[in-house]
């Protein structure tokens, strides 16, 4: 089953100043954002500009997508999350690193004194412009300029951080606190936890406590292993720069991300779906509305 094109989509490159996300609210009520919660998709996006000049074909570059992450959680807003989706495909721009984590290697000039070259995401090829796509193939046959690097964080993580920042603040603003809770997918041989013998279904990535109140973690583990689900924490998967970046428990902003194993759900050769969607996209409607039922006293300021 496949709610749409496997493929590779391009965009006009007249629509680049344009939104790259999408941001869904719950319905309106007397207390608006209704709960806390506020869900983030950064690399489930599926749009590649006509500027982005790959030599990769299609499946070889949609491979670094967090395929249909967005429609396993697109249901959140009906249960009081907001929601958030990048739109641009990961390989384009990252969204999930710092603005400018860049690897100078792959530029035809010397880059400004402010870049970010010596994060171990740049080193490993995976920066806010990626060198290589998991699987290690170049994604470039070509040096980029910086003013391309420049267009892409102005036109993808600029925006996509502004509205993330708004929609925390907003459930903050009404509530106390937020919950951010970052979804993405893993390829499933990542999924061996260092802490069991056996793979893990999900790994849950709060920075080793740093990044939320350890009451968050325990809910989302306890809730997904009576669904069924092995769950592992933070290894190989501590939180990415989304996690670490927004996670900050003492300003009553608690930040968890969640890593799913592919295999649960997508055929991982053809990137096409199967049955098992069904099955884990209504469990995390149910872990949403638990979330969103919870009182969370613990977390008021």
């Amino acid at each position: 089953m496949n709610p749409g094109p496997a493929i590779t989509t391009s965009i006009d490159d007249t629509t680049l100043a344009g939104p790259f996300h999408a941001v869904q609210r719950a319905e309106p009520s007397q207390l608006d954002p209704p709960t806390p919660l506020v869900f983030s998709s950064p690399h489930s996006g599926r749009l590649y500009p006509l500027d982005f000049g790959s030599c990769l074909a299609g499946l070889d570059v949609r491979r670094s997508e967090d395929a249909f992450v967005d429609k396993l959680v697109e249901m959140a807003p009906q249960w009081g999350a907001a929601l958030i989706l990048a739109q641009a495909g990961r390989a384009y721009l990252d969204v999930n690193r710092e603005a400018y984590e860049l690897d100078p290697g792959m530029f035809t000039e010397p880059l400004p004194v402010f870049v970010n070259d010596q994060s171990p995401r740049v080193i490993a090829g995976l920066g806010a412009v990626a060198r290589v796509i998991h699987e290690g193939l170049d994604i470039y046959a070509r040096k980029l300029t910086f003013a391309e690097a420049q267009r892409r964080i102005d036109t993808v993580h600029e925006p996509y951080h502004q509205a993330l920042a708004a929609l925390i603040s907003e459930a903050k603003a009404k509530h106390g606190f937020a919950i951010l809770i970052d979804w993405h997918s893993m390829p499933s041989a990542a999924g061996q936890s260092m802490q069991a013998s056996e793979t893990c279904d999900i790994i849950l990535g709060d920075r080793y406590g740093a990044a939320c109140h350890p009451a968050l973690t325990d809910r989302v583990e306890r809730e997904l292993s009576a669904l069924g689900y092995s769950v592992g924490r933070n290894m190989p998967f501590a939180g990415g720069y989304i996690t670490q970046h927004y996670g900050r428990p003492h300003a009553q902003v608690h930040a968890l991300q969640i890593e799913i194993r592919r295999s649960l759900y997508l055929d991982e050769d053809c990137l096409e779906l199967t049955e098992g969607y069904k099955r884990l996209r209504a469990d995390f409607a149910r872990l949403t509305q638990v979330l969103a039922a919870e009182v969370w006293e613990q977390f008021r300021p």
